[in-house]
This record gives structure tokens, sequence and C-alpha cells, in this order.
């Protein structure tokens, strides 16, 4: 059942003016719905506090992910699923700050050149600025809508989105029409992705789970980000303010793993929950990047609060390389 608005979306707005200024809240109420994208992500210097600060969950990702807590997935992409007697070229899409892009053009034996697409020239400006300084001549930057991108027909190696795909429309099309096309005969889609609810309409099994894990939390690590009230309960977000604050968020992201299986072979297949760690623990992650045996012991049984949630529940969080059918 979809949700119009809640009492997330006001605390939601509220702390985002904290967080980043009434400017970034006015920017809101633009007509334009490519601007209010931008505007979501067209800085390079946001705070907040979102589960993926928290070192012990991105280690869980990593065990989820690569079984091995201490390495990420570009290294265990280059060490399990490339030749080095092969140059790679990769395009990513949506590609943000380009830390993971960044990454792998490190790896200078691997890949040839690296093409990172993103609507936001101000952190693709960023991203410049460090590869120069990492000496990586091997990725180049392109500031447009992968609306406006001309794919050119058999081009790369590997198609990446990470935390990007969710934002695109026309799931179907985009899949078949677009990342097949640019993609060579052997070519691969890597992708690590939200593909929970649309919108994030969480049914309300999942609100209530999320509730239960939230009273887990002693009351002092309950205290939100740069705000003077705590979290005790959560009510879902709403449609008007999803679609306000960015129309592109997880507008066809339940679509994601549908349109994929039904035009490529899975190769990789890896879900890592998110399911209740994400909400959770937003705006109160900061308390947990430094730990101490209290504030362990608090991740731990969250952790294996949402990995019984996820026996009975598909995960909301995959990493996945898949291949083109034949």
């Amino acid at each position: 059942m979809n949700r119009l608005i809640t009492l997330d979306d006001f605390i939601d707005t509220y702390a985002k003016t904290r967080q980043r200024g009434f400017q970034f809240i006015s920017s809101k109420f633009n007509f334009n719905s490519i601007k209010r994208t931008k505007s979501a992500w067209n800085a390079s210097d946001i705070q907040a506090s979102n589960w993926w600060i928290i070192p012990k969950v991105q280690q869980r990702w990593n065990q989820l992910i690569t079984s091995d807590e201490t390495l990420q997935y570009e290294k265990f992409v280059v060490e399990n699923y490339l030749d080095s007697n092969t140059k790679v070229k990769m395009l990513s899409l949506g590609s943000g700050s380009c830390s993971h892009e960044l990454c792998f053009a490190s790896h200078k034996d691997f890949f040839e050149d690296i093409l990172c697409v993103d609507i936001s020239n101000h952190v693709l400006d960023e991203a410049k600025k460090i590869a120069k300084e990492r000496n990586l001549e091997n990725i180049s930057f392109l500031a447009k809508s992968i609306y406006d991108y001309d794919f050119p027909e058999k081009e790369f190696d590997i198609v990446m989105f990470h935390a990007s795909l969710h934002h695109f429309m026309d799931m179907d099309d985009l899949v078949e029409n677009k990342i097949k096309k640019t993609l060579k005969s052997n070519g691969k889609l890597i992708i690590n992705e939200y593909v929970g609810p649309n919108r994030l309409q969480y049914p309300s099994h999942q609100i209530k789970a999320i509730n239960e894990a939230i009273q887990i939390i002693p009351k002092k690590y309950r205290k939100r980000f740069k705000l003077d009230i705590h979290k005790n309960k959560v009510y879902g977000s709403g449609l008007i303010r999803m679609i306000l604050a960015d129309p592109s968020e997880c507008v066809e992201s339940q679509n994601i793993l549908p349109a994929i299986h039904n035009q490529f072979n899975t190769v990789y297949e890896a879900f890592y929950g998110g399911n209740i760690l994400m909400t959770a623990l937003k705006d109160i992650s900061h308390h947990f990047i430094n730990l101490d045996a209290e504030k362990e012991k608090v991740l731990n049984t969250l952790f294996e609060f949402e990995d019984r949630y996820l026996e009975e529940n598909p995960s909301d969080f995959v990493f996945g390389i898949y291949e083109i059918r034949k």
C-alpha cells in the first residue's frame, strides 16, 4: 500500500535543512524534475548519518558479497572475473563520486579505459582531481544525463552501476536496448544496487520489523544527527516527499532484477540485506563509527535481527555480475 505523506517526511525535511541548509530544501520546489534530481547529488560535502558510513556495516557487506570482510568487491571482481591478458573498457553510468571506478582504475594491468557518466558535474570535477593526484590516465569523465547519452554499439567489456541503476526509468528498455547494445558479445553487466520496493514503499510487516530493531538500540545511541530529538519509531517514506526530493529515487527499483534476468545469465549474485539496517540506522549511524564493546554488541544484535528477517523475505540489496544471454 502506497503512503502519500507520513511523519517521517517532516522529520527528514527538518533533518536535511539542518544538514544541508535551507537553500537545498528550497531547490526541491523547482518545477524541473531534472534540476531537482541534480540538486540531490550536485554537492561534494554532504553531511549525513546513513548506514554506509559505519565501518562494521561495510565489513558485513564485504562478508556477504565476497565471503571476506576485508575484501571489497572491486578486488574480488579483478581477481576472479577478469583476465590481465585482456584490457577492459568499462562504462559506469550514474558514477557519482567515482570512488569505485577509481579503485578499478588503479588496476592498470586490467583496465584500458573507464568512462564515468553522471549528471552532476561537481562530483565529477572532484573525481578528476583525485585521478590526477593518483596518476590514473585510464579513467575519463562525462557530465551528462543517461537519457542524453548516445550508447555506442558493442563498445564496452563491462557496464557498471553502483547505487545508480535504481534512479533510472524504463528499466526493460534500458537493459535490453541500451546496456546490451553497448556491450561486446562477451560483455558483462555489474551492479551493486537497491532492488527493493519502488519509492521505498515498504510493506507494513517490514516497517513493523524496522521499529522492533530500533528498540534494540539504547536511547543514548538514537539521538539523530545534528538534531535534538531521538529516533523512536519510523512510519515509512511518503510518495509526495520522495518525488519532490528526488524524482528519480527508486523509481523502478523493483523491476531491476526481472529486467536483467530476462536478458542476461547470472554469473554471480550475492544478496546483502539492508531491509532493516538501512532505515533503522538512518540519522543515527554516527554513533557507531567508533565502536566500544557495547556499541559492537548492539550492531551484532541488529545484524542477527536482519539475518532472521531475510530468512523469509527477499533482500533489498544485491551485488551481481551478469553476462549477455547467447
